[in-house]
């Protein structure tokens, strides 16, 4: 499984799934989020993110579904190389963030949905489409981190309420990445510190 053709950080986002699913027995995909947007390459805003939010997903799912490994190596592949399609800006430009396409594509991985489906086609767009809607009750402009957050929260009710998958629920979200952000609506954001 080779991922240097991308680039550092996705190498680093895969490695750090892998190793978490390795040696955790409960893997809960914000925390591991967090702790990937932490590593030293990774950029305030970037077009890795739209690869972060399925790798956690699907290793926190396949984790609590007790898939073997192999199969995670095989999920973050694919997610990897549909991610590399989410351009950078792709909020702004084509009026959808990469974040929630993130969940289409942890979902269509995780359910085998294809262009023919049917039930599971329903389903991956519904959740692209639900937190499509959360990430627009914030104006703009963009914020990577923040759109993640709401990502994947909406991910962890959903796939428990849609899916019977239970993965947990967040502790209240403190952004610690704000400083970096010229652009960070501040007060405005539901996840500044500062209220």
């Amino acid at each position: 499984m080779e991922f240097t053709s991308y680039d550092s950080v996705i190498k680093c986002i895969t490695e750090e799934c892998l190793t978490n699913y390795r040696e955790k027995d409960v893997i809960h995909p914000m925390d591991l989020a967090i702790h990937l947007m932490k590593c030293p390459q990774m950029k305030m805003h970037c077009p890795q993110h739209h690869y972060l939010i399925p790798a956690v997903l699907l290793t926190a799912s396949y984790k609590l579904q007790g898939r073997p490994v192999e199969m995670l190596q095989d999920g973050l592949m694919e997610a990897m190389l549909r991610a590399k399609n989410v351009l950078a800006g792709f909020c702004g430009l084509y009026g959808s963030c990469g974040a929630a396409v993130g969940l289409g594509i942890f979902s269509s991985i995780l359910l085998d949905a294809t262009p023919h489906s049917v039930e599971t086609w329903a389903i991956t767009n519904r959740i692209v489409a639900e937190s499509l809607l959360k990430i627009s009750e914030i104006n703009g402009p963009r914020c990577c981190k923040r759109n993640s957050f709401i990502a994947l929260l909406h991910a962890e009710e959903f796939l428990r309420e849609q899916l019977g998958l239970d993965l947990g629920v967040s502790e209240p979200i403190c952004c610690e990445f704000y400083s970096q952000n010229q652009d960070c609506k501040k007060t405005e954001c539901p996840f500044f510190p500062i209220h």
